[in-house]
């Protein structure tokens, strides 16, 4: 791999830094512990300009090239989840109930190393934006930071971002072109029965029997109402209802998640979902309603910037270690709302053999943090080099 040699020698430094990182998670938009260690870090490389309390912890810097050019934004995800962690590391949360199980304290590390390295060689013109963004795991942080007017107020012209992806080979890359992460919304069913005596259903109108087929039938959507080669999940993922055995509860909930990339199948879905609710409450006698929320739209990298990114991958990773073409997936990410302002591409870089994303004994491969800060540092310096100042 053609790590950048100055990347290299400061490597130690990018592991004490996400491991002080992944002690200290904090949740959405109220990450401040995060974000002044971040700000601390940019004022000691020396950046030209640190500017905070963007969608209230969030912040953006700049470093000035040698010479005019344009602005390429680079953005790193801060927060963390609301998951207890079993890693038994040394370093792990000191904040019970969170923990960085998404790799987060990662991308940060690897922002902040390119961060270092560009800060000190300027070798490139314009300038670089460096968005550390929170709440991206819930909160829509950087939509928050999109509404605050990063792109205008810093002039960014292009954006990327990287995610790490457990289970593919160590320093490896892949991306596609147009879309490669679902829209994801979330719906909420509350029903409304009558209770009563286990032994007497004939004297109650059961939500529980409503909520299994108001489950069994959101299935149908995929299986019956949707051409079969588009990409669309529908998952029930929690039915809370009833206290003991032998009573009939009055009320039932049903909640879960939506994943789609076309506007006019997420429309289907939501109007077969209403009229479900509403048939399938009036065959069990029941009350019901649905509640559903449009979320992050999905994420759709700009073609020409998704292959460039992926050309500057091979020269830091290998021709062989970097796939441009890799499909799509029916994850969801925030980024979606940065490439709807502006150009660019969102990549996954892999980072081994681990434990999943979002399980509590995740940890995130400090070997592969050089690779990704050195994939953002020849990101700039391609995208932006200094010749392109002289013209």
């Amino acid at each position: 791999m053609a790590i950048v040699n100055r990347i290299a020698e400061f490597s130690a430094d990018m592991t004490a830094w996400r491991r002080h990182l992944h002690r200290i998670p904090e949740l959405g938009l109220d990450c401040p512990e995060t974000a002044a260690f971040v700000a601390d870090r940019l004022r000691e490389f020396g950046v030209d300009e640190i500017h905070e309390g963007i969608a209230q912890t969030g912040l953006v810097a700049i470093i000035e090239g040698q010479g005019a050019g344009p602005t390429i934004g680079l953005r790193a995800d801060m927060d963390a989840l609301p998951i207890e962690e079993e890693t038994g590391l040394d370093y792990a949360s000191e904040n019970p109930g969170r923990m960085h199980a998404c790799g987060h304290d990662g991308h940060t590390t690897m922002l902040l190393g390119a961060a270092r390295y560009l800060a000190e060689t300027r070798n490139f013109s314009g300038r670089v934006a460096l968005i550390f963004q929170p709440a991206e795991e819930a909160g829509g942080g950087a939509g928050v930071m999109v509404d605050e007017g990063i792109m205008e107020r810093f002039d960014i012209a292009e954006v990327y971002a990287l995610h790490n992806a457990p289970g593919v080979e160590a320093g490896a890359f892949y991306t596609t072109p147009g879309p490669i992460m679902a829209a994801v919304d979330t719906f909420h069913v509350y029903i409304q029965g009558v209770g009563g005596h286990g032994a007497m259903p004939h004297e109650t109108r059961d939500p529980v029997m409503a909520a299994c087929g108001i489950a069994q039938a959101f299935q149908t959507i995929v299986s019956r109402n949707h051409y079969a080669l588009d990409d669309l999940v529908v998952s029930v993922t929690q039915i809370h209802t009833g206290t003991i055995d032998n009573v009939i509860p009055d009320k039932a909930y049903l909640n879960g998640t939506v994943r789609t990339f076309d506007p006019k199948v997420q429309k289907m879905v939501m109007e077969r979902m209403e009229a479900i609710v509403a048939g399938q409450a009036t065959s069990y006698g029941v009350e019901a309603r649905l509640d559903y929320e449009v979320h992050y739209p999905a994420t759709i990298n700009d073609a020409e910037k998704a292959a460039f990114a992926a050309d500057v991958a091979r020269e830091v990773s290998g021709e062989n270690r970097v796939i441009a073409e890799a499909g799509r997936e029916m994850g969801a990410e925030d980024f979606a709302y940065m490439l709807q302002r502006r150009p660019g591409a969102y990549l996954f870089l892999g980072q081994g053999d681990s434990a999943g994303l979002h399980h509590p004994e995740y940890n995130f491969n400090d070997e592969v943090a050089p690779v990704g800060a050195s994939f953002f540092a020849r990101l700039v310096e391609r995208a932006q080099p200094m010749a392109q100042a002289a013209r």
